[in-house]
């Protein structure tokens, strides 16, 4: 069973954690199949029964060869394979200089549940390979931020949930809430809850607000909590993020597929109109997949 617990009572921070059969929760517990019970307290979400899942060693060993096997493909030079290919390798080389740079204690990622932090994720993870198991000094789950917005979708929360289960993800959880609570004030906290942090994976592309004159490495700006960002997929195209996924196979949010192109929150976010369907009704209004959109710049056009 997953569990959103409170860090304090006045606090928006959640921390989503996988109990242990005594009922306690570290952040470092590798998620495990739990028993449902008989009634949820008020702060739980009631999950369907889980598998035994794969150890986190085995994950990141599947998803290496998964993408280098990806990456062995022969595709022509022009196409839009071949250019996420050469994404996907400058993307890798980004990972291995901050693994060359920090040491994993001092690394974590921000995860919100979308189409680019999914690739970051998966890469990231591909790039850890060889990785020992917990009982020969490995990590049993992966440090990351999530804050989202006051307004969430139930579907990115599900996705997030399952994605965090899946991947071994340790996140915790801030609402943002201006000005009660800001995208700055999270980080800021997040790095008082986790001091040996100083650098942290980010899923900005060059097309998303504030993302034109980002590099791979940069650190924040004045006025910010200290620590640098890293942005592995900076440089990716919309499409190119999108042929990754689906030719690779990753699972994604449900909402994609309803014309979602930009995920935020319910009062901001609407499907794409470039997707809509024509001779939709209206009340039955149809939209294509978000992976049908083509040009960077009409990305967040259902985003306010």
């Amino acid at each position: 069973m997953t569990t959103i617990t409170n860090t304090s009572p006045d606090s928006s921070s959640d921390s989503i954690t996988f109990p242990n059969s005594n009922g306690t929760a570290p952040l470092n517990q590798p998620p495990q199949p739990q028993p449902q019970p008989h009634s949820q307290s008020e702060n739980s979400i009631p999950e369907p029964p889980q598998q035994t899942l794969p150890p986190l060693s085995t994950v990141i060993a599947s998803l290496h060869t998964r993408i280098h096997l990806f990456l062995s493909e022969s595709h022509p030079p022009d196409s839009l394979l071949a250019a996420v290919q050469r994404q996907t390798r400058t993307s890798l080389d980004v990972f291995a200089t901050a693994l060359s740079q920090y040491p994993l204690a001092q690394l974590s990622l921000s995860y919100n549940g979308g189409k680019d932090c999914l690739v970051l994720l998966v890469l990231f993870l591909a790039s850890l390979h060889p990785h020992p198991p917990p009982e020969e000094g490995g990590l049993v789950s992966i440090p990351a931020i999530y804050a989202l917005p006051p307004d969430p979708f139930p579907d990115v929360e599900e996705f997030v949930k399952s994605s965090a289960r899946e991947y071994y993800l340790s996140i915790i959880k801030y609402t943002t809430d201006p000005p009660r609570t800001t995208l700055r004030s999270s980080f800021e906290d997040y790095l008082a809850l986790n001091p040996a942090v100083k650098a942290i994976f980010v899923g900005t592309r060059r097309t998303d607000p504030h993302g034109a004159k980002l590099t791979h490495f940069d650190r924040t700006d004045r006025g910010w909590p200290d620590f640098v960002r890293i942005h592995p997929v900076i440089d990716w195209h919309y499409a190119e993020i999108w042929s990754f996924i689906r030719h690779l196979g990753f699972e994604y949010c449900s909402l994609y597929d309803q014309g979602y192109t930009s995920l935020g929150g319910t009062t901001d976010t609407y499907p794409n109109p470039i997707l809509r369907v024509d001779g939709s009704e209206e009340g039955d209004t149809r939209f294509r997949p978000a992976y049908e959109l083509t040009e960077d710049l009409e990305e967040r056009l259902g985003r306010n």
